[in-house]
């Protein structure tokens, strides 16, 4: 992969990333007083627990090598051993993992406001981690890794 290839990557996956603080600010804002702190933490938690799940076993299941069609092999790339291989300097493997949990954490968050002054905060972050891996991750592969 070139520069010019890797930076609008980059500057890509940080425009999607900036949009999640966007939507904290904006659900905030939509919410009643006394639920704006939750609201906001809602899309802040969705950061840090989808990228997590993410890292984990997201992006496998995602471009992972296909199962039957519906999902990638968790077991594929769990951790994400198989993203930087030895000898390649570019990072082009980590950046796309990058590039991909930014969706990920964004369409996650777009969640949040169906729920404002509906769920606990730890409810949501249970949520969010297992939305991420069993419906987001699954439904991306169909899209982009080569799935039905």
């Amino acid at each position: 992969m070139d520069s010019g290839n890797i930076a609008w990557l980059l500057t890509a996956a940080s425009l999607v990333l900036l949009m999640t603080p966007g939507l904290a600010l904006f659900y905030g804002g939509m919410s009643r007083r006394k639920s704006v702190l939750n609201m906001m933490m809602m899309s802040f938690g969705a950061m840090a627990v989808v990228a997590v799940a993410w890292v984990l076993v997201g992006n496998a299941v995602s471009v992972g090598e296909t199962v039957g069609g519906w999902f990638g092999n968790p077991g594929s790339d769990f951790l994400l051993l198989n993203s930087y291989p030895a000898g390649v300097g570019d990072g082009e493997g980590l950046i796309s993992v990058g590039f991909g949990a930014t969706f990920a954490i964004i369409t996650t968050a777009l969640i949040s406001g169906s729920i404002a002054d509906r769920a606990k905060f730890s409810a949501w972050m249970v949520f969010a981690f297992l939305w991420a891996i069993l419906v987001y991750s699954p439904v991306s592969h169909w899209v982009w890794g080569g799935g039905i």
